[in-house]
């Protein structure tokens, strides 16, 4: 089995003590590349640290997620331009829109994100995007650089149908998480995801965050691992109408594309 773990947070203090032990789990579960969400000025850096740390199988994205928009100065700007330089970081982001939180204000949301769609025109380098609860500004921010930007991945997409095929329709891919495995947040996404191109789909555990409720059994630690993103592929399999085998090889052809990676060693 050959997998690709599009989002795993693997700089989070959770995985600080075994982090070595959670890698070889994934490989024993056919996990053979991952890429390392970057999401604020501190979580890129250590993302590039664990890429260059694993060459080959572990990669990393460099942003500033719109819960520390605030942070987003000219200063941080020219970090994200540093790291993106570097050919271990193979996306801008985690970048985009969360009102669901209002973690930073919206204008200020705003604001980051243009600054990073801005980086990835610059350096041509594909877009690892989060989006909740504003599709609209989102979805009138990026056509704000159409024609200008590369390919861009909706991550842990958790919208209805139609915000998933209004983002299909204007050239994106889509990330599927363990939000599939949420009975009670997930369910309207297994009637659609069907519907979605294989290359335009891809898989990501989001880890540690959305541990799959479906597992079993349970961890007690709830922390989610890449390990787990088999069960996530299988779940997404049977509402595909497909076998396991057809959706891994699919979207893992299409993240290796997508990101630019090497074939897995």
């Amino acid at each position: 089995m050959d997998l690709i773990d599009i989002g795993a947070n693997l700089g989070h203090e959770s995985f600080d003590h075994d982090l070595d032990a959670v890698l070889a789990r994934a490989r024993l579960a056919g996990v053979s590349q991952l890429v390392v969400t970057g999401a604020s000025r501190q979580g890129a850096v250590r993302a590039l640290e664990l890429a260059r740390a694993f060459p080959g199988e572990l990669f990393a994205t460099a942003g500033v997620h719109p819960h520390h928009a605030i942070e987003y100065t000219d200063e941080a700007d020219a970090e994200m331009r540093a790291l993106l330089a570097q050919p271990e970081v193979v996306a801008v982001g985690e970048c985009g829109l969360d009102y669901h939180r209002d973690f930073s204000p919206r204008p200020a949301q705003r604001r980051a994100f243009e600054r990073q769609l801005q980086l990835a025109v610059d350096t041509g380098k594909p877009l690892f995007l989060h989006q909740r609860d504003a599709h609209a500004d989102f979805m009138a921010i990026m056509k704000g650089f159409d024609g200008r930007i590369g390919p861009a991945v909706v991550h842990c997409f958790t919208g209805t149908r139609e915000e998933c095929f209004e983002a299909l329709d204007a050239g994106y891919f889509i990330g599927i998480t363990g939000w599939l495995c949420d009975e009670r947040r997930g369910q309207h996404l297994r009637e659609f995801v069907k519907d979605i191109p294989a290359d335009r789909l891809m898989v990501e555990t989001d880890a540690p965050y959305l541990l799959p409720r479906t597992v079993r059994p349970m961890p007690s630690h709830r922390r989610n691992e890449p390990m787990y993103l088999p069960h996530i592929v299988e779940e997404l399999a049977r509402d595909r109408g497909e076998s396991f085998e057809a959706t891994a090889a699919a979207t893992t052809a299409t993240a290796r594309a997508f990101f630019r990676l090497p074939e897995a060693g």
